[in-house]
């Protein structure tokens, strides 16, 4: 999944994920919402057939967004790697 920085300022950061649909970044999102260190975090979807979906956050202090961003993607990673089919 490409990952574009499409801004990089302090605290916010703001990414495209090229390829990808709403659904994606709902994970994001979701994660990235319960943790404390967030200000605030929301996706732009864009148009479905013409924008790729955008990523925004701003996290509180000194909180690197970026490493913030890895974590998260490695969590989610995580929980992936745990997932058993039931039969």
């Amino acid at each position: 999944m490409p990952i574009k920085v499409l801004q990089k300022e302090g605290n916010e950061l703001k990414l495209r994920f090229e390829g990808e649909t709403h659904t994606s970044l709902e994970l994001f999102r979701s994660k990235l919402d319960s943790k404390s260190s967030v200000e605030y975090i929301n996706f732009f979807p864009g148009h479905p057939e013409l924008d790729d979906p955008e990523l925004y956050i701003r996290t509180k202090g000194k909180t690197n967004p970026v490493k913030l961003i890895q974590d998260v993607c490695k969590e989610i990673s995580t929980e992936f790697k745990s997932i058993t089919l039931k039969k």
